[in-house]
């Protein structure tokens, strides 16, 4: 299978082509600085790969939640590619929730299955998060989306912390690690982030599964309609 991944919804920029049993990868400075090195970034791999953009069976990108101009360049970036393929109804678009890869960058890292509670970074004093558990080969959303500050987290209604099987993954905790609850500061982590080679991973089973979608639909997912903050309301957040 022919594919293209990226992710562009936190500070690290991160794509990947497989082909024919190989895969190349590229990471770089993400976030808004991706607007201007995402395609010269991708064209550059595909051209490592030997691969035109009409030969891709899918385009993978992370669709958030995220930086906000990071998600809007991965999607203008996918629709773009997907368009401008010169092939008969385009290149199908895979819309990947960022949560669950890096749910999969963490069971990639720790090589067995297991239950996650994302948590990443949402700037303004506040944590994206979504809890998975990983049965039939799969990741099935227990606790779906939602944002929310550091204190307010916890597992989803009746798992138990103790049972030795939920992690902690992302990067929530470098920011506010000493406002999570104890319950939650006490479980194993992996710094994880929603990397490529994590939506390859997940690619064919979504694939299978019918969730690409074409091109003029690759929108992002945005689970806060307000991105940023005032002087006063940064100051605030400072002080807490």
């Amino acid at each position: 299978m022919n594919l293209l991944a990226f992710d562009t919804s936190t500070d690290q920029l991160s794509i990947a082509v497989q082909h024919g049993g190989r895969t190349w990868t590229h990471t770089g400075a993400g976030g808004a600085q991706a607007s201007a090195t995402l395609i010269p970034a991708v064209l550059e791999l595909l051209a490592q790969a030997g691969l035109a953009p009409a030969e891709l069976d899918a385009i993978v990108f992370g669709r958030g939640p995220g930086s906000f101009t990071g998600l809007r360049t991965a999607c203008s970036v996918a629709q773009g590619l997907a368009f401008g393929a010169r092939r008969a109804g385009g290149v199908p678009v895979l819309p990947v929730d960022t949560l669950m890869a890096v749910a999969e960058e963490a069971r990639l890292q720790n090589g067995a299955a297991m239950k996650v509670l994302a948590l990443l970074d949402a700037r303004m004093s506040e944590i994206y998060g979504a809890a998975y558990v990983w049965e039939a080969g799969g990741w099935t959303a227990v606790h779906g989306i939602s944002v929310g500050k550091p204190e307010q987290w916890a597992l989803p209604t009746g798992e138990d912390a103790e049972d030795g099987k939920w992690i902690l993954a992302g990067n929530a905790w470098a920011a506010y690690g000493e406002r999570l609850p104890a319950l939650l500061s006490s479980l194993p982590r992996i710094s994880a982030l929603p990397t490529a080679s994590a939506l390859l991973s997940l690619a064919p089973a979504l694939l299978a599964a019918g969730q690409a979608v074409p091109a003029d639909q690759a929108l992002p997912l945005y689970i806060r309609d307000k991105v940023a903050q005032t002087t006063a309301e940064r100051a605030a957040a400072a002080e807490n």
